[in-house]
């Protein structure tokens, strides 16, 4: 029976609310008057009833107004509460000027008692009914999967209100602060980590959640580590700021993120470093819509610039951006930034002139390129065009348009490459430092950094995907080690280093310690609560198979080519001095290099890469796809000849 009226309509349950406050506030009235007038006999004329007319009226209407009837008797909390003592409160107060107004005959200390027994009957029957409901609902909760909260605090007490209309059911927290061992939250048990095992044995659980407010990554790391041998599915609520924002709801729960696994702690940015290139000024990004230049975008607006210019060639991915960024200004009321959209090619040095000239750019961030190995493996003559000449025609257009400053968004790949892209990157920072010797007027500088989480082709969303599917999770091969950054610090770094540069700067960022994929690709089958498949647990969930290194890729990645380093006013960002060319010995390589690519001559190519000073070494045969295609037409043809 109390199930079946729990579960009635939200329209019987107001009527419900409403009929029995208003009983509750004439017994409340009538009780406060037997208390202090010793009888049950009390004075109740047309005066007294119209004092109780009206106390109820105002407290009814002041109920209502206040969205008591509207409230969920399950989600009943702290606040809810504090609204109902104030309604009664103020209930007490309209009683007492009621009383005051009809000239009834009613003790002073009448509205006192009255507010005393008000909260006990009205306040007390709430709280009855809520914990009855939560009661019911852990007895029927067995169909929802128990799940234990790692943290004890406010966050997790806000996902335990969440969770309950949700698949999952709390059954233990467990929290690092001694203190908090052996207390109660929310009707469960705080207990120690050492308990987390047995715990979750006891209440057959294979899933643990985090809630760990807005603890620091490194503390965050250190939680997962101690909960990956247990081989139980970790999860996370959203980011606080997420939530405080509106981008995320509590509930939101999500797989762990590769940066809690990381542990790295971010810099606080410095602000005279953001502001330095950006702000009241007009920048303009290549490749905009691309990983890095899509971020790059995000923060440069958030430094109030005078207006941004989004260059890309992808129609889609700008028209995405453009939608993006025009939603983040109209959040920015008190701002004024001017948005232009251009679809456009670096290889067109004409058009990246006339937009710097119309517009009077001072600050350009030039992310435009094709970075992904194999893709640029088999596009050799492309790759060279885009990366280098696209980047020296940028270059160019931003010296005749006198723009101020230009950093080149390059890579950890242009040190001692082994592929053509690490090759054409490094020889887009030649062609920067050439220029910078050539001239002044425009600052040059290029931030090398390693692989960003979240870049289209990384690892990570690919392994998540594989162990989702039931594996394999294929690595290449298994001492290959990279380093690891966020899109945001990366995206931020490189915009305080362009703030120092002096001219023809290289810079490099500091990206932590390295990381081996394939101990990445462990934790990551771990945390989902799965077992890897070997030669030791043949019983294990899934597999990790080795698929061989792709053309040009390398076991470790570099990020200086010589030992030739110094600080700078960052913590994380280094000023390397490395190996340059003369303007004219870099326009003289050029001039070669465009001519081999003009006939498609992909081995004069590649030998001329090799032969400035890039430091490109490769023993791997020349992958281009058209390149082999005509060495093969041509000979098939000389064999019929023949």
């Amino acid at each position: 029976m109390l199930e079946a009226l729990f579960e009635s309509s939200r329209t019987t349950k107001r009527v419900i609310s409403i009929v029995y406050d208003t009983a509750a506030i004439a017994l409340a009235f009538y009780a406060a008057m037997t208390l202090r007038l010793g009888t049950v006999a009390i004075p109740f004329t047309t005066k007294e009833a119209t004092t109780l007319l009206i106390t109820l009226t105002v407290t009814l209407l002041l109920f209502i107004r206040m969205g008591m009837y509207r409230a969920i008797l399950r989600y009943m909390g702290t606040r809810a509460m504090l609204t109902i003592v104030g309604c009664i409160c103020v209930s007490g107060l309209v009683l007492a000027f009621a009383a005051f107004l009809t000239y009834a005959f009613i003790p002073r200390s009448v509205p006192f008692i009255y507010v005393a027994l008000a909260l006990i009957i009205m306040g007390g029957p709430r709280l009855l009914v809520r914990n009855i409901i939560l009661m019911l609902n852990r007895r029927t909760g067995g169909n929802k999967q128990p799940v234990v909260v790692y943290g004890a605090g406010y966050t997790a007490h806000q996902l335990t209100q969440a969770l309950q209309n949700s698949p999952f059911k709390v059954v233990a927290f467990v929290d690092d602060n001694p203190t908090l061992h052996g207390t109660v939250l929310a009707n469960i048990k705080v207990h120690p980590p050492y308990m987390i095992e047995p715990l979750l044995r006891a209440h057959n659980s294979n899933r643990v959640l985090l809630a760990l407010g807005g603890s620091p990554n490194s503390a965050r790391a250190r939680v997962i580590k101690r909960l990956e041998p247990l081989q139980v599915e970790v999860m996370t609520v959203p980011a606080i700021p997420d939530i405080v924002s509106g981008k995320a709801r509590i509930e939101h729960i999500r797989d762990v993120d590769i940066e809690d696994l990381l542990g790295r702690d971010p810099v606080r940015a410095n602000p005279t470093l953001l502001n330095a290139c950006i702000t009241g000024k007009v920048v303009m990004v290549t490749g905009a819509g691309g990983s890095i230049g899509s971020e790059l975008c995000r923060q440069i607006l958030r430094q109030e610039p005078k207006c941004l210019i989004l260059f890309e060639l992808n129609e889609s991915r700008l028209y995405e951006l453009d939608q993006e960024l025009r939603d983040e200004i109209a959040a920015m009321p008190d701002v004024e930034i001017k948005l232009v959209p251009l679809i456009g090619s670096v290889q067109k040095e004409n058009r990246l002139e006339t937009i710097m000239r119309t517009f009077g750019v001072q600050t350009v961030y030039h992310a435009a390129a094709y970075k992904h190995v194999p893709l640029v493996e088999h596009n050799v003559v492309e790759g060279v065009r885009n990366n280098v000449y696209g980047t020296w025609y940028c270059a160019e257009a931003a010296i005749r348009a006198e723009v101020e400053s230009f950093v080149l968004i390059s890579t950890d790949k242009a040190v001692r490459p082994t592929n053509v892209m690490g090759a054409s990157k490094r020889m887009a920072e030649l062609v920067l430092q050439g220029l910078a010797q050539r001239q002044r007027a425009t600052r040059f500088s290029m931030v090398r950094f390693g692989n960003v989480l979240g870049s289209s082709g990384s690892v990570v969303p690919l392994f998540r995907q594989q162990i989702k599917n039931g594996g394999p999770v294929t690595v290449t091969h298994p001492e290959i080690i990279r380093y690891f950054m966020t899109i945001p610090e990366a995206a931020e770094l490189v915009i305080q280093a362009g703030a120092m540069s002096q001219g023809g700067d290289v810079f490099v960022l500091d990206m932590g310690e390295p990381v081996k994929i394939v101990d990445l690709a462990r934790r990551m089958i771990h945390l989902s609560g799965l077992e890897v498949k070997d030669d030791v647990h043949t019983n294990g969930d899934i597999a990790i198979e080795y698929t061989g290194l792709r053309p040009g890729e390398k076991l470790y990645e570099e990020l200086l080519i010589g030992d030739n380093v110094t600080g700078t006013d960052h913590l994380r960002i280094m000023r390397a001095e490395e190996q340059s060319m003369s303007w004219e010995s870099t326009k003289a390589l050029l001039d070669e290099l465009d001519k081999a690519c003009h006939t498609y001559k992909c081995d004069q190519v590649r030998e001329l890469l090799m032969n400035a000073p890039t430091g490109y070494n490769t023993h791997e045969e020349l992958g281009d796809a058209v390149w082999l295609q005509r060495q093969s037409n041509t000979n098939s043809k000389l064999r019929l000849i023949s």
